[in-house]
């Protein structure tokens, strides 16, 4: 940073000292994400976060299986459909030349 730059700060009010602050506490962020955690501790982050989802009943789960089969099946007819249209027009369009 400038001296024409922290002129204008301080002119308006904005406190240099804090922006340098912040600098370095991102900074010190930074090189703590950068040390490695052991396996260990690894999984017992993940078993806490599992802990903290919201699983859903098995009534809930059958009725989402029930969507995503139900949709998967009318795109796949859907997209089936349009291939044999297509290749249709095609197969006319040059078996006439």
């Amino acid at each position: 940073m400038n001296r024409q730059m922290k002129r204008a700060q301080k002119r308006q009010g904005t406190d240099v000292d804090r922006a340098q602050a912040a600098t370095q506490a991102r900074r010190a962020q930074q090189q703590q994400k950068k040390e490695r955690t052991g396996a260990r501790q690894f999984l017992k982050e993940v078993r806490q976060e599992l802990k903290k989802v919201i699983w859903p009943t098995r009534q809930e789960l059958i009725t989402y299986t029930i969507v995503v089969l139900v949709t998967v099946t009318v795109m796949t007819t859907f997209v089936f459909g349009l291939d044999v249209v297509f290749s249709r027009f095609v197969l006319k369009v040059f078996t006439q030349s």
